[in-house]
């Protein structure tokens, strides 16, 4: 029987198991489906279904900087304490090392990773570890020079924020100093320029409605939502911000003092905008109760 894309999208769906491992379940099993099932379960390749369903919101960001390129990826358990598992970190930081070598998230699924696929190799985890887990997001950045810094470090290189800073100029110090700074502050874009233009515009006409609540003329409400829109700008993007090392200097003007000039930053953090359901106790014991 012919083995159909069609066949192993139908088997990945309804087990959670990679496509390479589906395709070979299908061709052992000469394109039965319920033989299939038996034989990615057989061999612990299904384990990973049951768990598929499961939010997986914590777990680590790892970074990796190799030259004038550093990326940033995100892999994501279901609970802390798989985080702080060993093996799993190491997974991580294997995962975040061949994560230089590929452009996007999609690309580092795919990619070699000792033999099998970064895929393959979390569905190998799922079954070992007992916890649903995932390749959320990677990012990468290339500059001058590079630099890097987790907060909350779990082990060397990985923990719950990573942010990667390119700049030309200055120092290390100077470069892990505005990292911090990011880690903490949590820019919304690089620079005005970078800014979402829905948002802006958004926040223009929550200003606009809040200003005109005060009943003022429309000429002074104009002068007033420049002012406001203006500190908008100054506290959502990084260069513009108010540097934590020093208030009184933007960080674009702190860079200039320190005789660099910064291109751009990476900050990803475990679980960023993952919404997690939560259930109480009884409707976790009726749940479990209706099988």
């Amino acid at each position: 029987m012919a083995i159909t894309a069609a066949l192993v999208k139908e088997l990945r769906d309804s087990t959670g198991a990679g496509m390479m491992d589906a395709k070979k379940a299908l061709t052992e099993t000469n394109g039965d489906m319920e033989a299939a099932v038996d034989w990615l379960r057989t061999k612990g390749l299904a384990k990973a279904a049951k768990k598929s369903g499961r939010t997986a919101a914590e777990g680590l960001v790892a970074v990796v900087v190799d030259g004038g390129k550093g990326v940033a990826v995100e892999v994501n358990s279901e609970t802390d304490f798989v985080g702080k598992n060993a093996e799993f970190q190491e997974m991580v930081g294997g995962i975040a090392n061949t994560a230089l070598g590929v452009a996007d998230v999609d690309a580092l699924k795919a990619a070699d990773m000792g033999g099998k696929s970064v895929e393959a190799v979390i569905t190998d985890k799922i079954a070992t570890i007992g916890e649903n887990m995932s390749v959320r997001r990677m990012a990468a950045l290339e500059g001058e020079t590079v630099i890097s810094y987790v907060h909350n470090a779990a082990t060397a290189g990985m923990g719950k924020i990573g942010v990667l800073v390119a700049m030309t100029g200055g120092d290390e110090a100077f470069g892990k100093q505005v990292a911090m700074h990011i880690a903490a502050v949590n820019p919304a874009a690089f620079s005005e320029a970078d800014m979402d233009a829905s948002v802006v515009e958004k926040e223009k006409q929550v200003q606009m409605d809040i200003a005109r609540e005060s009943g003022k003329p429309e000429a002074v409400i104009e002068k007033m939502i420049v002012g406001r829109m203006k500190k908008f700008v100054a506290e959502a993007t990084l260069l513009n911000q108010a540097f934590v090392v020093n208030p009184d200097l933007t960080v674009e003007a702190a860079a200039k003092e320190a005789g660099a000039t910064i291109t751009g930053f990476v900050r990803l953090e475990v679980g960023e905008g993952i919404e997690v359901e939560k259930e109480d106790f009884a409707a976790e014991v009726a749940k479990a109760a209706q099988g």
